[in-house]
């Protein structure tokens, strides 16, 4: 399960705190957008590894309807048509454009693997149906998880995103300011 914890130095931790919202009329600019890019990093990083659950979800779920449908053909070589029947199947969460990559990707992949010490899915076919069925529970219960951290997220990044179309709408930032601001950077480079 996806902890926060008060006052920890984890990005989630910042980014789900209360403070991390309280008083945002009064920061700078550049201070709600750099909230906001952290807010939509660590909301990157929580949709890559919702999207690792799933994999592992569809594997589990894959062998349990092969075995019971009595089927003799291996997980292993339908993996192609499993995983990308869930990566064409419809959208059904709240998927925002991402143009971030995870930036803890290793570390989402070790702990997804350790949840239910993933060298037992290396052959599925070779494992009970009861630690089949542990095994999906347990990616299933940490992918809510997951998804609650998620939305919560989200609904900080949407609070940030207010913020700053408010300072558009009443003049007090403009689009002028964040170009220059912009081509300042690229000439830093």
């Amino acid at each position: 399960m996806i902890e926060v914890r008060p006052g920890g130095r984890r990005r989630i931790d910042r980014v789900l705190s209360p403070e991390y919202v309280e008083g945002l009329a009064g920061l700078g600019l550049v201070e709600v957008r750099a909230r906001r890019d952290d807010a939509a990093q660590e909301e990157t990083d929580l949709s890559y590894l919702r999207r690792l659950l799933h994999g592992r979800i569809d594997i589990v779920r894959a062998e349990q309807r092969r075995r019971a449908n009595g089927e003799s053909t291996s997980v292993v070589d339908q993996l192609a048509v499993i995983l990308a029947d869930n990566a064409v199947g419809p959208a059904t969460g709240s998927g925002r454009y991402q143009s971030m990559e995870p930036s803890r990707a290793e570390a989402h992949r070790r702990h997804v693997e350790a949840l239910v010490s993933d060298a037992d899915l290396s052959d599925v076919g070779a494992l009970a149906d009861d630690r089949l069925a542990l095994a999906l529970l347990t990616y299933q219960q940490e992918e809510a998880s997951v998804s609650q951290r998620r939305r919560e997220v989200q609904k900080v990044m949407d609070l940030l995103n207010d913020e700053i179309g408010g300072r558009y709408r009443a003049g007090s930032a403009s689009v002028d300011d964040l170009l220059a601001a912009e081509r300042g950077k690229g000439e830093q480079r």
